[in-house]
């Protein structure tokens, strides 16, 4: 896979793939092939049993600067059905990423500017060098950060996006850690080994019981804990702990043996 695409490199470490975009040159801004790219990739890893944690980094000084700039010429000679089928594309890669069933990781260093920062938001959790900086920075240009804003706004909430959305500033690595959009911030000589860290930790969970840990994020955020609520946090838990992964993973903790996902 590792020489499959135009714009990446995808690169395997035991359980753990890489998605690399490989366009240092224009510090990874993505156009019509990186989307279509990335997109392709996410469906194959995500189809990969034997993958279990996918980064997502950019080679080079910068994670990505967002849409390259021909492409938004090409973009703005567009009709709108044109323009609609454009931000389709987009949308359905950064859903791919988003929607993938297992642990996703961005990688990220330098700049990570409009759709930069929605790719970042679209993984399950970022690691950030402290040089990293955020931007959603369309409003610039007369535009607005429509495809990415369901997944910046569940990273940092609307009370920050109504302000990042607005004023399009760069936010550094440590502010960005205190509105959600990383998880962690470490020097930048350091970030290899803190991802490497972090993805060996989730490739110990369970592979089902993730998927099911992301799904029930997604049926239980911003809904009243009621009733409702209750019965289907109940009947999940009931049919998991009917598994055959979680009734080997309980007997293998209690016999102090690996789990079969392990092995």
């Amino acid at each position: 896979m590792a020489n499959a695409y135009e714009t990446l490199v995808v690169e395997r470490s035991g359980r753990i793939a890489t998605i690399w975009m490989s366009r240092p040159e224009v510090f990874n801004a993505f156009n019509e092939q990186l989307i279509t790219d990335l997109h392709q990739a996410c469906v194959e890893l995500d189809g990969d049993a034997s993958v279990r944690v996918v980064v997502l980094a950019g080679h080079g000084k910068h994670f990505s600067a967002g849409a390259d700039l021909n492409w938004m010429k090409r973009a703005s000679a567009y009709g709108e059905d044109e323009n609609l089928a454009d931000a389709r594309r987009f949308a359905g890669m950064l859903r791919a990423l988003s929607d993938m069933s297992k642990p996703t990781i961005a990688r990220v260093q330098g700049a990570a500017l409009g759709g930069g920062t929605g790719l970042a938001a679209a993984c399950d959790m970022a690691v950030a060098a402290d040089d990293a900086s955020f931007s959603t920075s369309e409003v610039k240009f007369g535009i607005i950060p429509a495809v990415i804003s369901p997944f910046v706004l569940r990273a940092i909430g609307p009370r920050h996006a109504l302000r990042l959305f607005q004023s399009a500033e760069r936010v550094d690595a440590v502010r960005a850690l205190a509105m959600g959009l990383v998880g962690e911030v470490v020097p930048a000589e350091q970030l290899d080994a803190a991802v490497a860290r972090l993805a060996e930790t989730l490739v110990v969970g369970a592979p089902d019981a993730q998927k099911a840990a992301k799904d029930l994020i997604s049926a239980v955020n911003g809904r009243p804990i009621d009733d409702t609520v209750s019965e289907d946090t109940a009947r999940r838990i009931a049919r998991r702990r009917a598994t055959a992964e979680a009734r080997d993973g309980i007997a293998a903790f209690l016999e102090k043996r690996p789990p079969a996902w392990l092995q």
